[in-house]
């Protein structure tokens, strides 16, 4: 890994490390913006490379969209301290508070930057958007939340993520309308505890860093790229397991926290949320089976000089991780068990 030999690339990953810490520690709503600024300030530097033309527009685009939010956010703190005593407008500050940190986190209806930031990203880069980015601005996002919009919010994100992942052919791009479908899970788990947020971010995080980790050592970028390339056996049965398991499969690991929040769902009598986001996890699973069913089941020219070795302990933690998460679910059940 390149990235961590250089010193820059290290100091500004530890501002950004540093920033999340600043905004969720912070005790005043200033606080927290400048926390955001100073991790928008230092992403930038990670995501532009002047070599390449598609990540120097993804940083004006990073920077311009996060921009527009974090002045959104300003302005409505300030007028929340201004019109504090006025009970009609704190429901629509909420509403805006709110839509300016679900900007930040790129969740639907103000994911249109999302998808087309992340191609131009490398796998590191596109890992850290997809967790740490999300960090500050969710929990934020649970300091004043507006229920009835985030319901809404919920519906939209399941529902967008799914649908917007059909005809993808990139898998950068894939990727991230499967994190807008799974930021939808993580605020309603927000919204039942921080306990359980914190639980499927980790479990959220986990997956992906596998997935992201296998793409980085086959440099790959596209759906097609997997079912050229011959694959050795063992990589390949990692991608099943890995993409399974985020889908929310049942003898996964990825399933437990669905399990949890689907719990929590039903007793609450809520159905009909139930419903949508059990049938937007079955489009995100339909997905994820078309690139493991073009990996598995083409085969193209078949050369001898064509095939692709790891590193063998890189294999090693891969599959250990793969192995982590079909065994997890055993350990889980006994959770239920009483």
């Amino acid at each position: 890994m390149h990235f961590f030999m250089n010193s820059n690339k290290m100091f500004f990953l530890f501002i950004l490390i540093f920033s999340t810490m600043i905004s969720i520690s912070s005790n005043s709503w200033f606080g927290c913006w400048i926390g955001l600024e100073i991790n928008l300030l230092s992403f930038i530097p990670l995501i532009s490379n002047s070599n390449n033309l598609l990540s120097s527009e993804a940083s004006l685009k990073y920077f311009l969209t996060q921009s527009i939010a974090s002045m959104n956010f300003l302005f409505s703190i300030l007028i929340k301290m201004i019109l504090m005593k006025n009970f009609e407008m704190i429901y629509f500050i909420s509403i805006m508070i709110n839509s300016s940190l679900l900007m930040k986190m790129g969740s639907a209806p103000f994911h249109f930057w999302f998808p087309n930031i992340s191609e131009g990203l490398s796998w590191f880069n596109n890992f850290i958007l997809m967790t740490w980015q999300k960090i500050a601005s969710l929990i934020l996002f649970s300091y004043y939340m507006n229920l009835n919009f985030s319901y809404f919010i919920i519906i939209l994100n399941v529902m967008i993520g799914a649908i917007g992942g059909m005809n993808q052919t990139s898998l950068r791009k894939l990727m991230s309308f499967s994190s807008i479908n799974n930021l939808g899970w993580m605020i309603f788990s927000i919204m039942i505890s921080e306990n359980l947020w914190i639980f499927y971010f980790f479990m959220y995080s986990f997956l992906i860093s596998i997935m992201f980790f296998l793409f980085y050592m086959l440099n790959m970028f596209f759906i097609n790229q997997l079912f050229i390339n011959n694959m050795n056996f063992m990589i390949k049965m990692n991608l099943l397991i890995n993409f399974l398991s985020l889908g929310g499969l049942p003898p996964f690991i990825g399933f437990l926290p669905k399990w949890i929040i689907i719990n929590f769902l039903m007793m609450n009598k809520l159905y009909l949320l139930t419903f949508i986001m059990l049938m937007s996890s079955l489009i995100t699973i339909y997905f994820y089976i078309r690139i493991i069913y073009s990996s598995f089941m083409f085969n193209y020219i078949k050369m001898k000089w064509f095939k692709i070795f790891l590193k063998n302990n890189f294999l090693m933690f891969i599959n250990l991780f793969s192995f982590i998460s079909i065994t997890g679910m055993i350990f889980s059940t006994f959770l239920y068990i009483y």
